[in-house]
């Protein structure tokens, strides 16, 4: 049966991810009220899946933030990158460079709104995705980034990468740390039936040292662990 729901599952999130990504490459050039709509259709659409085919069900803990705010988030699988538009509000991601080189992908997450992460720029790319998301912050967006830099597997803590405590200094936003543990169901190739927890902490003021941000986020995020 989970082989059965696995297939099922794949065969439909691949479809509707070469039409959600097309059609939001292809309306981004109408502005972005026109592509926005494709990337949070693909992200329920995937939810969708997950509660329906694979049976995974989702708990959410905590509040979600009102205003602006920088989300801290666990990484532990693709679940909760591709889960962020069901979570939140229009949320804009920090992402990688090699995803923007996917067909469609870069027109997609351009339009709908997203942040660039070159990590081999050091400070000229820092100050360009500072600029980047005040503007995205000013419009009322949240920011979220998985400050480890890659996933981790359930059960492991690692060190936060450098770049988080640089993006806390110069956004000067609160952070919400949010725990994520969908590791043991969906970080693998056959994704298994059960339950996803995540766990939205309270805000942590900006304006603290890095040793002290740091511990406290890494602390939060791995208290599903």
């Amino acid at each position: 049966m989970i082989a059965l729901r696995n297939i099922v599952f794949y065969l439909l999130f691949v479809l509707g991810s070469i039409v959600c990504i097309s059609m939001g490459a292809l309306t981004s050039p109408l502005g972005r009220e026109h592509t926005q709509r494709w990337p949070d259709r693909w992200s329920r659409w995937h939810r969708w899946l997950c509660e329906n085919i694979l049976a995974i069900r989702v708990v959410v803990e905590g509040p979600q933030e009102t205003r602006p705010v920088l989300y801290a988030l666990r990484h532990e699988s693709f679940f909760e990158a591709i889960d962020l538009p069901v979570l939140l509000d229009k949320p804009v991601p920090f992402a990688k460079a090699e995803l923007f080189r996917i067909p469609g992908w870069r027109a997609a997450s351009r339009g709908y709104g997203a942040v660039e992460v070159k990590r081999d720029q050091g400070a000229t790319m820092l100050r360009q995705m500072v600029s980047q998301a005040k503007g995205y912050s000013a419009e009322g967006r949240p920011l979220c980034i998985f400050p480890e830099g890659t996933r981790v597997p359930h059960g492991e803590e690692r060190a936060l990468q450098s770049g988080f405590a640089g993006l806390y200094k110069l956004l000067r936003l609160p952070v919400v740390p949010v725990a994520v543990d969908s590791g043991p169901l969906y970080h693998r190739f056959w994704k298994r039936p059960g339950t996803i927890t995540v766990r939205f902490h309270e805000q942590i003021e900006p304006g603290l040292q890095r040793e002290e941000i740091e511990e406290r986020v890494r602390t939060a995020i791995n208290s599903l662990n």
